[in-house]
């Protein structure tokens, strides 16, 4: 799986939960939002033969960090890894909307972080 690492995330869970018990769910907000980039991206990278699998693209977040996914098409791991018996070329429209889209996320993460550890300290 590939993935975007944040250092210190357990570090900052942890600081952020003793300053104020609701914390975790500003990071949920602001991991889910930055996996929104990278979702957005990816419906514009998905195949558009009908339409269904750029729409079955979704983001989701947690307070260890947002995720985007897609799924609910028994085809879906087929476009994205290819399938060589059967001569069907991977199009990794997943990992392309995340590298093309990085340093954007990172960038929205760390603002956000920041703007947050600014408003409680």
């Amino acid at each position: 799986m590939a993935e975007i690492k944040v250092e210190g995330l357990k570090e900052l869970q942890a600081g952020l939960k003793k300053l104020d018990g609701d914390m975790p769910k500003a990071l949920q907000k602001i991991s889910k939002a930055s996996a929104d980039v990278v979702a957005v991206e990816a419906r514009g990278f998905a195949p558009k033969r009908t339409g269904r699998l750029a729409a079955s693209i979704k983001s989701s977040g947690t307070a260890k960090g947002g995720f985007v996914k897609s799924g609910g098409l028994p085809y879906h791991r087929v476009i994205h890894f290819g399938w060589a018996r059967h001569s069907i070329a991977p199009n990794p429209f997943l990992y392309k909307a995340r590298d093309s889209r990085y340093d954007e996320v990172i960038d929205k993460f760390q603002k956000e972080v920041a703007a947050l550890v600014n408003k409680v300290g």
